[in-house]
């Protein structure tokens, strides 16, 4: 799994060159073009050119990727062609659902490029180990919640009750492999309270990061998958107790009234260095 942080992953449309050109700005820590959703038919070619040169002038704050348009579209091949050419270092594959779709894809990018694939289709879901372990170029799962719950039938549900199963799922493929979750997407763009509860869900569950729609976004999605002053306190804490001397050989003691194992200690010691990740940039 990269270091790289990814608690916020902006999309943005490729055709528009004002976004595309704000996007380089942005504090988010990931901005994807997006060749597929936010493009209309007639200007996909328009979008591919536009993304390939952004790619290569580069200038952006966080990391750049740009998701084409599935292989069985009359785009996806001349997208991963074309993005190949530019030397985009990410690609973000939508509807992939088979292991084998992975092979392919990692197949046609750049030699160190990384592919993470969208999860959101019921056959995908099946798939899910096959997919995780297909190796290749393969570094992320995105979780497409949208595309999943019309697939899947669901009824809305504002703490996401019908995808509690998938959320849960994805992490631990994902975990299993040493690949980055990010969490879907939050689509009510003016329900700040909304966002702020569904990122905190997302990083309860596990996610590293989750996929935004508008830069309003970017800020609550850094807050919440960052660690909290009181994480940082309480992590903290549990380093200074195991660091003491008369501690160094005990599998466990007593800390603020909780106990604590060495695997908190490993958990604490993870978290420290992500707080010094987050504070340098």
């Amino acid at each position: 799994m990269r270091a790289d942080r990814v608690r916020s992953v902006l999309y943005l449309p490729a055709s528009n060159p004002r976004a595309v050109e704000k996007a380089r700005t942005l504090a988010c820590d990931v901005a994807i073009l997006d060749l597929e959703d936010a493009v209309a038919p007639e200007r996909k070619a328009e979008a591919r050119a536009a993304a390939v040169e952004a790619v290569r002038a580069g200038g952006f704050t966080g990391r750049l990727g740009v998701r084409v348009n599935a292989l069985d579209t009359p785009w996806g091949l001349d997208d991963l062609a074309a993005m190949k050419a530019a030397g985009a270092s990410l690609v973000v594959a939508p509807k992939v659902e088979t292991p084998e779709a992975v092979h392919a894809i990692s197949a046609d990018l750049a030699k160190e490029a990384d592919l993470w694939v969208m999860i959101e289709t019921p056959r995908a879901l099946l798939n899910l180990t096959d997919i995780a372990e297909a190796g290749g170029a393969l570094d992320g799962l995105m979780l497409g919640v949208n595309d999943l719950a019309k697939a899947l039938g669901t009824g809305a549900a504002p703490d996401r009750e019908p995808l509690k199963p998938w959320l849960s799922l994805v992490v631990a493929a994902a975990r299993a492999h040493q690949l980055l979750a990010i969490d879907g997407v939050f689509n009510r763009i003016d329900d700040a309270d909304g966002l702020a509860e569904e990122a905190a869900q997302g990083r309860l569950y596990g996610f590293d990061g989750k996929s935004l729609i508008h830069p309003s976004q970017i800020e609550a999605a850094n807050r919440a998958f960052s660690p909290s002053d009181a994480e940082i306190a309480q992590a903290r804490a549990i380093v200074a107790a195991f660091a003491r001397p008369e501690a160094h050989d005990v599998g466990a003691l007593r800390v603020d009234g909780a106990m604590v194992e060495r695997l908190h200690l490993a958990q604490a010691q993870a978290l420290l260095r992500r707080a010094e990740e987050t504070e340098a940039n």
